[in-house]
């Protein structure tokens, strides 16, 4: 793997050594964001993602205020590597990459360094797009250079060896390789000694230089046995295994492919175990298809019985006219009252099961969006990385390398990131993980671009959780509203404000847009308005839609608060 360092520690001596100039007031601003960013690089050390989130956000927003691009650059440079280290790399990147921008717009060669270094991992690591990962390491060392941070220039040199060295440009990587060797008595330690001998064994195997190659494969899989880096390890294995098929040792290969895939597993399940802790599902979807056949069996019985009671009132309708032409009046308005307060009746226990019907369904739907990404998550992208594997063994057992097995394991690839992508969408991880506020907070900031602004404010704390199931319901209802905006309203602003008052979350969902005739808004087709109030209905809570052609819409939720056990 390649060597990540997440940037942010060191940073109350890289904030006042370029900003000396600065007043006595500005100074101490400097030291409490400095401080506060500081805990926020201790606890993500710790893994305590939410609350580092919760510290560096607090950090940038005053780093914003102050209009200070440096320490602006750093905030999101220690958002990002949170995310990172969530493996929520897309967010990351995004972070990064803002970093950057406002990291450009200092001296701070320091700070450039680590971004671009950051950045680097992320697309050779993450995304395995070397070609933009080189890019920026050479980017990095660029600024290491400068600054003449030797050990730095050691680490980022080795992460270009092995980047080169993966998509098979021996060459160009050489150079590279040869400072590393060059160089690790002083630099180096127990981390990089595994993978520096792993390197020499895949440049030893491209030279056929077949006993060297298995003297530094060798060593390194016996350094890897006596450490702690299984990731080194395997991927010792796996290329000692692809040499040994080469040269046509394949008891030896398969015993090594095996050590490699055991090690693999071992560590995906730590993963997996990791993210079993952090996320919980407990609910089963046929709990709530259960629950869909009940409410459409109660529709049906009462809806039986009140045509049944129907039918006797005629009946004694009938009889009474038949006895007493004077009781007739009396009879036709008490059958015709008896009526319409059935129908109502009817009509009110139809709606309030066609409202739970879709609620349940809804709900059953939202579980299987759970399910889905899970299972695409934790089983599809695993087989696709397997399968790409095996073709990746097959090619080299076979010593081919057609230009269709390549297209088909840059497929197998593309398709593996995809799924990842989609079971994201699917279920958003940053509600599992921090909740309904952080995940608004987020959807604000991510569907903010140069055509519209999303303005998210709240009276409640970031980190407050809800029930898990009403945080679901909440975040779809109001990413939903957040759509409609997007696709209809033609509005360039929007604010989402929540508040919670006596025990009931209180909505405002607000646009600049064109508006609408209230009285359309039911033709509105898919999870339209009418399945929100439904929703929110069954919830005994309220909704409300005020709108006006040209004169913008402002929807008002207000929903009894589920709190968490």
């Amino acid at each position: 793997m390649f060597y990540k360092c997440f940037y942010t520690s060191l940073l109350v001596l890289l904030l006042f050594s370029t900003n000396s100039l600065f007043s006595q007031t500005k100074s101490e601003t400097y030291e409490n964001i400095a401080t506060l960013t500081q805990k926020a690089t201790d606890l993500m050390k710790l893994e305590k993602f939410e609350e580092s989130l919760v510290l560096s956000r607090q950090a940038l927003g005053s780093a914003i205020t102050l209009k200070d691009d440096n320490l602006i650059a750093i905030n999101y440079n220690t958002i990002a590597a949170n995310f990172d280290q969530l493996g929520e790399y897309e967010k990351a990147l995004f972070y990064y990459k803002k970093g950057i921008i406002y990291a450009n717009k200092t001296n701070n060669q320091h700070l450039k360094n680590w971004i671009y270094n950051n950045l680097g991992n992320i697309y050779c690591f993450d995304k395995k797009e070397y070609n933009n990962g080189i890019y920026y390491y050479k980017k990095s060392l660029a600024y290491s250079t400068k600054i003449a941070d030797s050990s730095e220039i050691f680490l980022t040199k080795f992460n270009i060896a092995w980047a080169y060295f993966d998509i098979n440009k021996f060459d160009l990587g050489l150079p590279y390789l040869n400072y590393v060797n060059k160089y690790h008595k002083i630099h180096g330690d127990e981390s990089t000694i595994v993978a520096l001998n792993m390197l020499n064994g895949m440049y030893q195997s491209h030279l056929k230089h077949t006993n060297r190659a298995i003297f530094y494969f060798e060593k390194a899989i016996q350094l890897g046995q006596d450490g702690s880096e299984k990731s080194d390890l395997s991927y010792a294995h796996q290329e000692y295994s692809k040499f040994l098929f080469q040269i046509k040792n394949y008891k030896k290969a398969y015993e090594n492919l095996n050590a490699f895939n055991k090690i693999t597993n071992e560590l995906n399940n730590d993963e997996k175990l990791r993210k079993l802790n952090m996320m919980g599902i407990n609910i089963e979807i046929d709990e709530y298809k259960r629950e869909i056949n009940h409410i459409k069996t109660e529709y049906k019985t009462n809806h039986q019985l009140l045509l049944e009671k129907q039918s006797k009132n005629r009946l004694i309708s009938i009889v009474i006219i038949s006895i007493l032409l004077l009781v007739i009046v009396f009879s036709y308005l008490y059958f015709q009252n008896t009526q319409l307060k059935q129908k109502n009746k009817l009509k009110e226990i139809q709606s309030k099961i066609q409202e739970k019907i879709i609620t349940a369904s809804i709900n059953g739907q939202e579980i299987e969006r759970k399910r889905i990404a899970s299972f695409l998550h934790d089983n599809i992208s695993a087989l696709l990385s397997s399968a790409a594997l095996h073709l990746t063994v097959f090619s080299t057992k076979n010593n081919t390398n057609s230009e269709e097995i390549t297209k088909t394991k840059a497929i197998l690839i593309q398709t593996h990131y995809k799924i990842r992508d989609l079971s994201h969408q699917l279920l958003p991880s940053l509600l599992a993980r921090f909740g309904l506020f952080y995940a608004l907070n987020d959807l604000c900031e991510s569907n903010t671009n140069s055509s519209i602004h999303f303005d998210y404010s709240s009276n409640v704390a970031d980190e407050t959780r809800y029930n898990e199931e009403f945080e679901m319901k909440m975040y779809f209802i109001i990413s939903e509203l957040l759509n409609n905006i997007i696709k209809h309203s033609q509005a360039t602003k929007a604010k989402i404000n929540l508040k919670e008052i006596d025990s009931e979350l209180h909505i405002l969902v607000k646009d600049n847009g064109i508006g609408f005739e209230i009285k359309n808004y039911r033709t509105i087709e898919g999870f339209g308005l009418n399945q929100i109030k439904a929703r929110i209905n069954t919830m005994n809570g309220k909704f409300r839609i005020i709108s006006k052609p040209d004169n913008g819409t402002s929807i008002k939720i207000i929903a009894p608060i589920d709190y968490k056990s």
